[in-house]
């Protein structure tokens, strides 16, 4: 687990100075070394940077940029077949000087170029400088576990691990993306390869992105598709065998993930997810596993259920239970994390069982995935049924042009009817393609006459369109959006940051490619059967905690976030959301923010979500923009 950077720079400015600065706003992702590779070309400069968080081969031989005839790389992640791949390797008459997977995918690309990706089973973002060809070649892994972003124009390439890169780079002017922070006002963070930052994207997920330094241009080739997966023939097999073959694909995932030189934990949340993991690596193993977890004695709080289960499964077990000041410690840290911000109070929680978990350990593995891939939100849920209720309604476009045109009638106190109404009309009217996105849309968007109100006449309020690669039945789009949008645009960018803002590595077990492949093929109910979800995960986990210890109602990580600005954290709106400091940054009408905060104060504010996704830009601002971006 590392931090990568570089760059092709055809104006000739950056130097190796600039590497050196990325690698030092990149530490806290690998505190154990760091090292450069600079080269002047014919047509510009060209530089590659890591930092080192040291798992495997934790000697000099591990180091990078690493190197093997004409190929330089630097690689963040980990490949867990790298030793199945090396054997190969060696069979072709390669040889090896260290224990290092970076190594096997350098010697891999030489033997097999682009389509070495295929053979690995892992987390990763790396990037590959051919002298040969004068070409810079970056990938990302299949879902998007390891972020990496890039900037392009016509002076040549930035790429790094965070946005902090771009702000340390001397030749970048940063500007705020005004369709992104309209996307991240309504779904709380930035869809689908747009960042925070007007031209900086994200590297496409299970994609090569190739630079040709000659030439200054891009070219994508991608190597796996999620969406692809539901074309598949679904799986033919009983229920009960569904079952055994997910075990048997979550034990392999999950053992995968324990190659390993330093310490390994597992967070332990108590849910049915984080249990599966748990109970599947303590089973068999005499030593007894390090389990994390965190409590809120004033938020929710399923820490005690976590116990209960560690105690069961026998593991080592570490809880910590909460105070509201540890949580509030960090939430000056939020703005410098999350460079490209995002509004889940979630990611309070993930640091804090991150800053735990980093006391015993050096990696530890999350559960995230089992939601998406097995139908565990409330969706799974409901979507059929309202479905079949939209199905019966006749003359559908009529019936939402009609509700789309009366939306607009109510506002103020009844906006929360507008929000209704206008996405009725937008579901009605919608192609049955389209439908269910529509439906994902209006559970998590604010009113429209809302967001007209906020943002001020200067400033586009078009948030980006969240898109999925493609569709062929109707309830695909829930698990295709899940993946493609939920998991890697929010979820795993959260446990990212969290994790590696205290040097932890974090490992997805769940989302390895194998059990997503079969997961997608698995028929609607082996999955959620309309009042159970997430069936074969819970029937495995049965066989190992008892159901009486499992059964109860589903939450997730929350803080009493709006009873703290209220408060003791009352002062952190003042500093942010006062009305000088919005008129000055101008994104936002000042008059209706001040509306907001004083309805808020009050409790009259129905969509409170609104105050800490504000709160959580104007942080983000401060720290990037208005005090200076570090260049």
């Amino acid at each position: 687990m590392c931090g990568i950077s570089g760059f092709f720079d055809r104006t000739f400015q950056l130097e190796q100075s600039q590497l050196e600065k990325y690698n030092k706003v990149l530490e806290h992702r690998g505190p154990d070394g760091r090292d450069i590779y600079f080269k002047k070309t014919a047509t510009g400069n060209l530089g590659l940077a890591h930092t080192r968080l040291s798992i495997l081969d934790l000697s000099e031989l591990g180091k990078q940029p690493m190197y093997f005839r004409e190929l330089t790389i630097v690689l963040n992640g980990e490949i867990y077949n790298f030793k199945v791949i090396q054997k190969e390797l060696e069979t072709l008459g390669y040889t090896f000087d260290s224990s290092s997977d970076t190594e096997v995918v350098l010697k891999s690309f030489h033997a097999w170029g682009t389509k070495c990706v295929n053979k690995f089973s892992g987390m990763f973002a790396f990037g590959i400088y051919d002298s040969s060809n004068d070409k810079l070649y970056l990938c990302r892994d299949r879902v998007g576990v390891k972020p990496l972003y890039f900037y392009h124009n016509k002076d040549g390439i930035i790429f790094g691990s965070e946005l902090k890169v771009f702000f340390a780079t001397r030749i970048f002017l940063p500007k705020v993306d005004s369709r992104s922070l309209s996307s991240f006002i309504n779904y709380g963070y930035s869809t689908n390869d747009s960042t925070i930052l007007q031209g900086v994207k994200k590297a496409a997920t299970s994609s090569w992105t190739i630079y040709d330094c000659k030439s200054n241009e891009i070219s994508l080739q991608e190597y796996w598709s999620y969406s692809d997966l539901f074309e598949q023939e679904k799986f033919t097999g009983s229920f009960e065998e569904a079952i055994s073959q997910t075990e048997k694909l979550a034990q392999e995932a999950c053992e995968l993930r324990m190659v390993s030189d330093v310490p390994v934990g597992v967070f332990l949340s108590g849910g049915f997810d984080s249990t599966l993991v748990t109970a599947l690596l303590q089973k068999d193993r005499i030593e007894k596993l390090k389990t994390f977890t965190i409590g809120f004695s004033d938020g929710v709080d399923e820490s005690k259920d976590a116990a209960r289960i560690a105690a069961h499964l026998g593991t080592d077990h570490t809880s910590y239970d909460c105070k509201q000041q540890d949580a509030m410690d960090l939430i000056p840290e939020l703005a410098y994390l999350f460079d490209d911000p995002i509004a889940d109070i979630s990611c309070i929680p993930t640091m804090l069982v991150s800053k735990l978990a980093r006391k015993e350990v050096v990696v530890a593995l999350s559960a995230d995935g089992g939601d998406e891939l097995f139908g565990g939100y409330d969706g799974f849920k409901s979507t059929p049924e309202v479905l079949s209720k939209i199905n019966q309604i006749p003359l559908k476009q009529i019936s939402g042009r009609i509700a789309k045109m009366a939306a607009p009638l109510f506002s103020g106190k009844y906006s929360h009817l507008q929000k209704k109404i206008e996405g009725l009309g937008n579901i009605l009217t919608a192609s049955e393609r389209d439908r269910i996105y529509q439906m994902h849309i209006q559970q998590i968007g604010f009113p429209k006459s809302m967001m007209n109100k906020l943002f001020s006449q200067n400033f586009e309020n078009t948030p980006h369109q969240k898109t999925i690669k493609k569709i062929t039945e109707p309830l695909d789009e829930l698990y295709i959006l899940g993946v493609e949008d939920t998991l890697a645009n929010l979820l795993l960018v959260k446990v990212d940051r969290a994790a590696m803002g205290f040097s932890l590595e974090g490992r997805e077990p769940l989302l390895d490619h194998n059990l997503m492949e079969f997961a997608a093929a698995l028929p609607y109910d082996y999955k959620h059967n309309g009042s159970e979800s997430k069936r074969p995960i819970r029937e495995i986990v049965y066989k190992y905690v008892p159901k009486e210890i499992m059964d109860r109602p589903k939450v997730g990580f929350d803080l009493p976030i709006y009873k703290w600005l209220k408060n003791d954290l009352a002062y952190l709106i003042g500093q942010y959301l006062n009305k000088s400091t919005i008129e000055k940054d101008g994104f936002f009408r000042a008059d209706y923010v001040e509306l907001l905060v004083n309805q808020f104060k009050k409790g009259e504010l129905r969509y409170v979500a609104i105050i800490w996704r504000l709160l959580v830009f104007q942080m983000w601002y401060e720290r990037w923009m208005r005090s200076g971006n570090g260049n």
